[in-house]
């Protein structure tokens, strides 16, 4: 298998199934929303080379299964311009699978696009038309092509652990040779599975167990219904992106992952309380159904045993089970019970018997998590009880505390992150577990015969399931729920560090409640984040702020302030997450109109962040519903919310507050329905500048919605993703389109624009939105000179963070929230951007602009891309950037050549920076108002 998974073979193999099937969950990719993929892993029994050669293997092996035609991975950033189409698309790779294809004739691996292996060929259609004939053959419904691929994907899910199959598949070595699998397995789901061979009747048993829990959740609320199953038995197959997003910024992720707290409830309801299972008063269903100890023991190793199987094997499931029944053999021999020497015993006996355990992350989280509630959790609950805390709260307290101690360092080492809401949100859930546990396994085991009953049980475990899921959507809402801190092994060791010597300090402040007190209000307003205490040590968001160009990564999201909480919002970015964090520091609350530029996944995927917790009065999108998929995205996700969706055209004009802004594209196509919803626009000119220009339109990107804004003097320009021909239109649309303040530049900085529109439009200010380290090289080398060249300050979300714009005509100037310095890309990509809130001496355009009018002459620029004098004369005379022949930018001299080894952060201190207060810049006064 290794040696055919480097010559990328492919092969027809027999593969035993040995994990249930799970989604990946979409991401976005450029412009487009990731397939899902079914992973799954088996082992590889049989074996069929391309040369027909048969082969008896024992292999490990890791399966993707993708449908054919939804790849929809391709796409450059943002939707891909003409001229990055192709490498964009050649550049993508799909998550978690070595995706790249057999080394070419010079021996150079070369990456391929996200279509799985075997669909760049269509097989004949069976139902060809004859020759000489005018019929053609009808094509099947969307209806029914959508029905025919959710029963193969069901045929696909529907497999379960022992089962064996048959597939062909495109073989592929692991992305690192450290992996436990020995190939990755490419198959696209044509036709359901082949099975060879049934599963196990234990792996039947099991499986209809599942099936029957998540039958009687089905009528649960959406929150309890996806979470039950995953509390219970950890199927988590429910469980949508942004509940697990909930999970894991609140640290609540291992009640997902089935672990020694279920067994101990089960085990519980047997035996009782564990310090008093071997006396006379012991406890729990055995004395009462007569059981001895040995009896107790027996019928407890059969609970833990029918435990692994129906919640699978992972490796939390193994460690409990194995420090159950060492336990359970203590009881039945009647000896003491040590839990200590229990767990180092089953942690020999598991990494023995399988060795891979010691690289699993998810085994030294289990084994950390129980070693600190053995050692940690007593101490530390001894000494709240030193101050006056009740016992039981000392314990919860203690036991919560221990083990985020021990396990934060290993989640900074995954995650780079350190969550400030883990302990109390994890007291909250502790509430419900138990309820919500116990009636789940009753569930369980009353649906295969009496599924009213399971439903009832499960309808009662509903509710302390959607507890806790509302327990993490709060705690994971919160400003402060967590920071980044440095990942890695390195990240790790130094979180280990600060928690070490925050023990003993912990101690001290434990003996002097007023201080105690403080560190409680200062910890909470770390979390709560109010917005004057935020404003106040941060700076952002600045007073006065007129519109925000928010950090949303790879995409676009853009906030114009309509007054006190209400605001206009252009796109919603890629993440939901991204966008509502940016809505809530700005203190939006209220959005009349939300404005969807084109339904690119990078434009449109943050929808449900922007909607989250607001008052939306209406979605505004592009005419051209293209990509299909994500259109429909965005009106399901409307749908749910009760928000109307209305059209763009080119002519309607709005107010809103201070705001007031025009639609200048796209063209009005003939089949456009009148004003939609109440309060419509101003549609009189519509069809002046609409209906022309629809040639233009070449795909979404050239559709996408393009505002002038109006606010306080300023006059933004927000051209969406328009490239050069759509420029062009727009620019023959609008003849009367001159000059503006600030210019949201097309398409995230890309190569793609037309240099006679930028000079036309003259801007003093242009705003970049797009991704640190996007693979695209946005903001190209030569947009950013053309720019540049013009006296244009340039502000870039990848370096500066969020961007605000503030102030008038008259006095224009921008804050950003942070600064990030970007290594070198291999295309040639440079960060030559002064640093945020640098104060800049760029003079505005000349009232009657012209190419060969540059800036101010003699005026030394301080927060130029270069930091060199401003050339004295226009484009013509700019100095070009050192570039080598590839066109990255060559080495310096040293101080002798004039450049420096790291970019000057200039108008600021060191101090100021390091603190990561937001920074301003400034336009000189403009006085051709």
């Amino acid at each position: 298998m290794p040696a055919l998974a480097e010559q990328f073979a492919q092969v027809t193999v027999e593969l035993e199934v040995t994990g249930d099937p799970r989604p990946t969950r979409p991401k976005v990719r450029g412009s487009q929303r990731t397939p899902p993929v079914l992973v799954f892993t088996a082992e590889a029994v049989r074996v069929t080379a391309p040369n027909g050669k048969v082969t008896a293997v024992r292999t490990p092996a890791l399966v993707l299964v993708q449908q054919r035609g939804g790849d929809g991975g391709g796409g450059g950033g943002g939707g891909p311009d003409r001229a990055e189409r192709h490498s964009a698309a050649r550049d993508s790779v799909t998550s978690r699978t070595a995706d790249v294809t057999p080394p070419d004739s010079t021996g150079t691996a070369r990456a391929t696009d996200a279509r799985p292996a075997g669909s760049d060929t269509t097989p004949p259609s069976s139902h060809a038309t004859p020759p000489g004939s005018d019929a053609t053959p009808r094509e099947p419904g969307p209806a029914h092509r959508d029905a025919a691929r959710e029963g193969l994907w069901s045929a696909w899910r529907g497999l379960l652990p022992s089962a064996r199959i048959r597939v062909v598949a495109r073989a592929a070595p692991p992305l690192s040779p450290a992996d436990q699998v020995a190939a990755v397995l490419r198959v696209t789901a044509d036709a359901p599975p082949v099975k060879v061979g049934a599963p196990t009747v234990l792996g039947r048993l099991a499986g209809s167990l599942r099936e029957g829990l998540r039958e009687a959740s089905d009528g649960l609320r959406p929150d309890a219904r996806a979470l039950l199953p995953g509390l219970v038995v950890g199927d988590t197959s429910r469980v949508p992106p942004d509940l697990d997003d909930a999970f894991r910024a609140t640290d609540l992720t291992h009640l997902l992952a089935v672990s020694g707290s279920n067994l101990t409830i089960v085990l519980a309801l047997l035996i009782g309380p564990t310090h008093l299972a071997t006396r006379a008063e012991r406890r729990g269903l055995a004395p009462r159904l007569g059981l001895s100890l040995r009896g107790t023991a027996v019928v407890g190793g059969a609970l833990a045993l029918a435990f692994v199987v129906v919640c699978r094997p992972d490796p939390s499931v193994l460690r409990a089970a194995a420090c159950g029944l060492i336990t359970l053999l203590a009881i039945g021999t009647g000896r003491r019970r040590s839990l200590l020497p229990a767990l180092a015993a089953a942690v020999l006996l598991l990494v023995l018997y399988d060795p891979w355990l010691a690289r699993s992350y998810g085994f030294l989280l289990s084994v950390l998590a129980t070693g600190a509630l053995l050692l940690l959790a007593p101490r530390w609950s001894i000494a709240l009880q030193r101050c006056r805390v009740p016992p039981r709260i000392a314990e919860v307290i203690a036991a919560a505390a221990a083990a985020q101690a021990v396990c934060a360092p290993v989640v900074a080492v995954l995650a780079a992150r350190v969550g400030l809401v883990a302990v109390p949100c994890n007291l909250l859930a502790e509430l419900a577990v138990g309820p919500a546990t116990v009636l789940g396994f009753a569930a369980l085991a009353a649906a295969p015969v009496a599924l009213p009953v399971a439903r009832a049980l499960a309808w009662c475990a509903g509710w302390p399931a959607g507890w806790i899921a509302g327990v993490a959507r709060a705690g994971a809402a919160l400003p402060g729920a967590e920071f980044e801190w440095p990942g890695g092994w390195a990240g790790g060791l130094m979180l280990a560090v600060v928690l070490v010597v925050l023990v003993p300090v912990g101690r001290r402040l434990l003996r002097r409640p007023w201080l105690c007190a403080v560190c409680a209000l200062a910890v909470l307003l770390a979390v709560c984040r109010p917005a004057p205490f935020t404003r106040v040590i941060t700076g952002w968001p600045p007073p006065g702020w007129r519109a925000v160009v928010c950090d949303v990564g790879q995409g676009d999201g853009l906030v114009l302030a309509a007054g006190d909480g209400t605001a206009l919002v252009v796109d919603t970015g890629p993440e939901p997450r991204a966008i509502d964090r940016c809505l809530t520091d700005l203190g939006v609350r209220r959005i009349p109109l939300l404005v969807l530029t084109h339904f690119h996944a990078d434009h449109v995927d943050g929808l449900p962040g922007a909607l989250r917790g607001r008052s939306v009065g209406a979605i505004e999108t592009t005419t051209l519903e293209d990509p299909p998929g994500q259109a429909q995205f965005v009106r399901t996700t409307a749908a749910a919310a009760g928000v109307p969706i209305v059209r763009a055209a080119a002519g309607e004009r709005r107010h809103l507050g201070p705001l007031s802004w025009e639609v200048l594209w796209p063209p009005v196509p003939p089949d456009l329905p009148g004003p939609g919803g109440p309060g419509a626009p101003d549609r009189e000119e519509a069809g002046r500048d609409g209906r022309n220009g629809s040639a233009a339109l070449d795909g979404p990107n050239d559709a996408s919605v393009t505002l002038l804004v109006h606010t306080r003097g300023l006059t933004i320009l927000l051209l969406g993703d328009l490239e050069p021909p759509a420029q062009r239109a727009l620019w023959a649309a609008h003849p009367e389109l001159g000059a503006v303040d600030v210019l949201k530049v097309a398409h995230h900085g890309s190569a793609y624009q037309d240099p006679l529109l930028i000079r036309r439009l003259a801007p003093r200010l242009a705003l970049i939105s797009c991704g640190a380290g996007n693979p695209y090289g946005h903001p190209a080398v030569g947009t950013l000179t053309a720019l540049r060249a013009q006296g244009v300050r340039v502000l870039r979300t990848d370096t500066d963070g969020s961007l605000a714009i503030l102030g008038t005509t008259a006095r224009l100037s921008a804050t950003v929230s942070g600064h990030r310095t970007l290594a070198p890309q291999a295309t040639g990509r440079s960060s030559r951007a002064g640093p945020a809130g640098d104060r800049a001496g760029l003079a505005g355009p000349a009232p009657a602009w012209s190419p060969r009018a540059g800036p101010a002459a003699g005026r030394r620029s301080r927060a130029g891309p270069a930091h060199v004098r401003t050339p004295r004369t226009g484009p013509a005379h700019a100095r070009t950037p050192r570039v080598g022949p590839a066109g990255a930018r060559r080495p310096c001299a040293g101080p002798a050549g004039g450049c420096r080894a790291g970019p000057r952060r200039l108008g600021q201190s060191g101090k100021s920076a390091a603190r990561g207060r937001a920074r301003r810049w400034s336009a000189p006064e403009r006085t051709d108002t």
